[in-house]
């Protein structure tokens, strides 16, 4: 998906239609920074949104994918390939959801070993040293790796109004997380919560 083309279509068709963003935004129970977000490009609008704002915008979902109105004759194709990028990007966030476990198990068996290895072999004191700051190095890199592949791997879904949005990092590094959920705030409701991880939009 072209989210820079979209989000200029989606200000295209506002404008048409007379609408700030803000009486867009009211119209759709969201705040206008939401709006403004699409229009530059920096996300698209979750499934839940997509049918009110084409409404709203007298267009077809698959002129909002498209970012641009569809011809008859076009149509059959432009849908097949929306839906193609629509199953490739929730492929691609299932595989970096899969190489952030695999990069975070292989660093835990690094950092265990290096940790053992200055535990109970026996080595200079600066050896020793040495292998331990190997350890600590090891585990930040994988951790930061793990994480950001795990950020970029899909969504956060918001417990309050359902919103889907991708954390900036330094939120996802601070907020506490269980297996499958993180405590974030909702760029589109502005409450706090434990947003659960989705692959798929």
């Amino acid at each position: 998906m072209n989210q820079i083309k979209i989000g200029r279509f989606i200000a295209e068709m506002r404008k048409a239609k007379g609408l700030t963003q803000r009486q867009l935004a009211e119209s759709l129970s969201i705040s206008d920074k939401t709006i403004s977000k699409w229009e530059c490009g920096n996300g698209l609008p979750e499934v839940s949104l997509m049918l009110p704002l084409c409404d709203r915008l007298d267009i077809t979902v698959n002129d909002l994918l498209s970012g641009e109105r569809v011809s008859e004759t076009d149509y059959q194709k432009k849908a097949e390939e929306n839906m193609m990028d629509l199953m490739k990007e929730n492929a691609e966030n299932k595989k970096r959801m899969v190489l952030s476990i695999i990069c975070g198990v292989i660093t835990i068996i690094a950092v265990c070993s290096l940790i053992v290895i200055a535990s109970y072999i026996k080595l200079p004191v600066i050896a020793r040293i040495a292998v331990i700051v190997l350890a600590l190095l090891t585990a930040a890199a994988g951790i930061g790796a793990a994480a950001v592949l795990d950020r970029k791997a899909g969504y956060f879904e918001c417990p309050h109004c359902k919103a889907l949005f991708v954390p900036a990092m330094g939120e996802y590094v601070k907020g506490y997380h269980t297996v499958t959920k993180r405590r974030l705030t909702c760029p589109e409701c502005g409450k706090t919560g434990m947003c659960r991880h989705r692959t798929v939009r």
